[in-house]
Parts: structure tokens; sequence; C-alpha cells
């Protein structure tokens, strides 16, 4: 994979250059400030996320010019949310197209409703074979504090997910290979959206067993888009990059997609909750994009999705909104 950057300074960022220092001798990060990057080489650590954690910052190439990190780079791992991806790449001018380019952008392209590596190829030129993703289920939080994980890594060419999976592989790091580059996204952004949908019956106080029936019914929902926007033959739903990496995101309190969810249960308003939350909550984007797509394509029944977007977008009541679908669950 030659040398490896990443771009973007938050914490999934941290965490994936954490993980890349184990077996790289030196890697290249791209942070658009250039006060972070001076706070981070004198305290050895992020200054704004996963603060705890300690970094050899002596063998980090830190620079503020995205140009200058990718042109040194021959592998671009992009940890930036899905809001500003197109913001921070379209400060790049340097042709990436014969670069492997690595997607743990957990999101889709807001206004373009495009999943990120159909983006890359049809702004970038970069060819199918040399773009991977990252798949769950893994919070940024727990690769820190270096607990067993589990991450997916999507290739349509097997030897290049199997390189880049060498690269993260450690004590307490696992990687699983799998050809579903286009699944493993969509799962990605869909599990955000249900873990709205998890918080806010969390926030209401409707109980553990609504939660339950919810989650098992956004897992066959989840399959019926996926098989309809990318059918893949042995496709197993189950398997911990869509059914897994559900699970952590709507049960788990790293979750920022649950506790953004969970405010709004518990009364607050869609606007003061995005501006209480430090960080991005991915699936509030994820949700008008994913209901989009399905309007404008495959219209398969989704009642989950509808009911968060109706919430997120429509003013709906949460209570009367999640009621409602729940009288369809079996």
């Amino acid at each position: 994979m030659g040398k490896v950057a990443v771009i973007g300074n938050g914490s999934w960022a941290t965490a994936l250059a954490k993980l890349l220092l184990y077996n790289c001798d030196r890697i290249g990060w791209f942070v658009h400030r250039r006060d972070r990057i001076d706070d981070f080489i004198r305290y050895r650590r992020n200054p704004v996320y996963l603060s705890d954690v300690s970094f050899d910052t002596a063998r980090i190439d830190f620079s503020d010019d995205i140009d200058l990190v990718c042109s040194q780079a021959d592998t671009l791992v992009l940890a930036v949310p899905s809001p500003y991806l197109k913001e921070t790449m379209g400060k790049l001018s340097v042709d990436i197209s014969g670069k492997n380019v690595v997607s743990a952008v957990k999101g889709i392209v807001p206004d373009e409703n495009v999943i990120v590596t159909d983006w890359l190829a049809g702004c970038f030129g970069v060819s199918e074979e040399r773009l991977l993703v990252i798949g769950g289920p893994c919070h940024a939080e727990e690769v820190a504090l270096e607990r067993m994980s589990y991450l997916t890594i999507g290739c349509h060419d097997t030897q290049r997910s199997e390189a880049f999976a060498e690269l993260i592989r450690g004590k307490k790091m696992r990687t699983i290979i799998s050809a579903d580059v286009e699944g493993i996204e969509y799962g990605a952004v869909l599990k955000n959206v249900y873990a709205i949908a998890a918080g806010i019956i969390s926030g209401m106080k409707a109980g553990d067993n609504f939660v339950a029936m919810m989650v098992s019914n956004a897992i066959r929902e989840m399959a019926r888009f996926i098989d309809a926007i990318s059918p893949m033959p042995g496709r197993d739903i189950c398997r911990s990059a869509y059914l897994g990496d559900l699970l952590v995101t709507a049960y788990s309190r790293f979750s920022r997609n649950h506790n953004f969810g969970s405010m709004i249960g518990k009364g607050s308003s869609v606007t003061a909750a995005i501006m209480e939350m430090a960080m991005v909550a991915e699936g509030y984007y994820g949700t008008k994009c994913i209901h989009q797509i399905n309007a404008d394509g495959p219209g398969v029944r989704m009642p989950i999705l509808d009911a968060v977007y109706r919430i997120l977008y429509g003013r709906r009541s949460p209570r009367v909104a999640l009621e409602a679908i729940g009288e369809s669950f079996a």
C-alpha cells in the first residue's frame, strides 16, 4: 500500500491513525487547522478528539496542505464526516486517480445522494479496484481504549483489501475481508438512521421491548433496500458489517446517532439536538439522502426510515410516528 496518509482529524481519524502507527513506520496526516497541528505536536495527542490517546508524533508528517499530504502518499484514508467531505476534498488539486483511496466515511455525500466510492470514482477518477471501504462494528472510542474490535475491509480487489487489512490488524484488532463494497457503504448509512430511531425510543422511555422489535425489523428493512439497490448473490445481512454494525450503533453509549435520537425522544427539537451535539450525527443527513434515493429508485417498503424522516424533516411527533410503525412489526 506504500505510504499511508489520513485525511481528517476527528475521533475516527484519530483512532485509525493510532491503528496504522502500530504497523507503519510513518504516516502522513492532513489536519485542516495549523493551530491544532501545533497543539498535537506539543502535547503528543489530539487536542480535541480522543485526547487521552498518546502518539509518537515524530513518526507523523502533519500538514494543513491537503495537496502536499496527498502527493506524498500512496494510500489515502478518508475519515471526514460526510457533510464536510465535499468541502475538504474540494481543496484538492493534485491527481489521486492512481492512488488507493480508503473510505472510512460512514455516510453518504449530501446533495449528491451517492455513496462515497461512487463519488470518488466520478469526481477524481479513482478506479474501482483502488477504492476500499472500512465497515464496522467499531466505535472509535473502543479502538482507542484497545478493546477487542473487528473491522470489515471491502474492496473489489481482494489482494488490495488484504494488504490494507494487514496495516490495521493488531493485538486487539481483527479484520474481515469482503467484496461487497456498495452493501457495506449503504449499510453504514442505514444503521445510523436506525440508531436515531432506537435513541428516540429510549428517550421516550418506550421500553427495551420496543427497541428490540424495531432493531429486528430494521435489519430486514436494510436487507430489502441493499438487495434492491445493489444486488449481490450470497450476501449475508447477519454478518458483522451489517447486523453487527447496526447493533453496536443502536445500543452503545458511544453512539452519537443514538444520543442524538435520545435528545429528540426526551423533547428537544431537531434544531436544538443538532446544536447540542459536539460531533456530527451522520444519520441526520443519511435519512434524507436514503429517503430520496429510495423514492427515485427501488421504492422498497421502508417504514422505519420513513418514520425517522417524518420526525427529522416533517416535524412529526416522535411518539406518533414511531408508534404508528409499531403496528406493522411482525
